[in-house]
């Protein structure tokens, strides 16, 4: 089992012992939820902790109560139609060169004053992009675009409610944000007000990324295939979002969402719903990432 520099791996056997150890901590809480979930969910959890039992069973008997109060596999695209429309969230049809899903984020194209509803857009989105994450890949990507972003686009409410359900609902699920061409004032208000809510190993995965700058665009060269990436980003895609097409593409998925919870979580095994939703009955270890940590992170 391979490790990367300054972290630690687990033996198949401490391991397994971690992950069982887990599972009795979290009965009957885990009897809330409408189907099972693998090992590879508690290793997330694990490894968010730093391989803390203790810690790790805590954040996920409150990610399960959480899941049992806001049931956000039930979301539908009729709940959330209208925080769609200027496409301020959507998931890209390509991938970043590891086969990462991508969801593409336009916070300067916010078009309602509820924050409950853009909170559980975000967790539709969120929903949507695992559902359709290749079965070999645990991480997605973000390209935040700041095109017409100013302050009057920030919520402070919203932005913590962001990170307190991506960092402890959804652990070890950001690969990569790429936040590209923020203004300078974007930058004052990330290392004072955005960074201070962010787990170190959290912030330490997103980049600046600038179309004016030549190492940014190697950077974003290496990362993705140029003829699939949208032009916005440097691509040579010139294909943007069309609202009526999401929305028939996300109905679509709504209805292999219902059928999967319907069959209690039973798909076969076949689809792309192994990987649906957080807590999946298919999702399988990914080998020897899945043992590896982190020492010097909790998340």
């Amino acid at each position: 089992m391979s490790s990367k520099k300054g972290e630690k791996t687990l033996s198949p056997e401490e391991l397994e012992a971690k992950i069982n150890e887990i599972r009795k901590l979290i009965v009957p809480a885990a009897n809330k939820l409408p189907f099972p979930f693998s090992d590879a969910i508690i290793c997330r959890y694990l490894r968010a902790r730093n391989w803390n039992i203790k810690k790790a069973a805590k954040m996920l008997k409150e990610t399960i109560k959480w899941r049992a109060e806001y049931r956000p596999e039930k979301i539908r695209w009729e709940d959330i139609a209208k925080e769609a429309e200027t496409g301020k969230i959507y998931r890209a049809n390509y991938h970043d060169k590891l086969g990462r899903t991508v969801l593409v984020m336009r916070p300067g194209f916010q078009n309602t004053n509820s924050s409950k509803g853009q909170i559980m857009f975000l967790v539709y989105c969120m929903e949507n992009a695992l559902m359709n994450i290749n079965s070999d890949q645990e991480e997605m990507v973000w390209l935040i675009d700041f095109q017409g972003w100013s302050m009057s686009s920030v919520s402070m409410k919203v932005t913590r409610e962001t990170a307190n359900i991506l960092q402890n609902h959804y652990p070890e699920r950001l690969g990569l944000g790429i936040l590209y061409n923020p203004p300078k004032i974007f930058e004052s208000f990330w290392t004072m007000m955005v960074k201070p809510f962010l787990e170190t190993k959290t912030h330490k995965k997103v980049k600046f990324i600038y179309s004016n700058d030549v190492v940014s665009q190697e950077k974003m060269e290496e990362l993705f295939d140029l003829e699939t990436l949208e032009s916005s980003f440097g691509g040579r895609n010139s294909t943007g979002f069309n609202y009526e097409t999401y929305a028939k593409q996300m109905m679509e998925d709504d209805k292999k969402m219902a059928d999967f919870i319907s069959s209690g979580g039973d798909d076969g095994g076949g689809s792309s719903l192994q990987n649906l939703p957080s807590f999946s009955a298919f999702e399988t270890s990914n080998g020897d990432g899945i043992a590896s940590t982190d020492e010097n992170s909790a998340r």
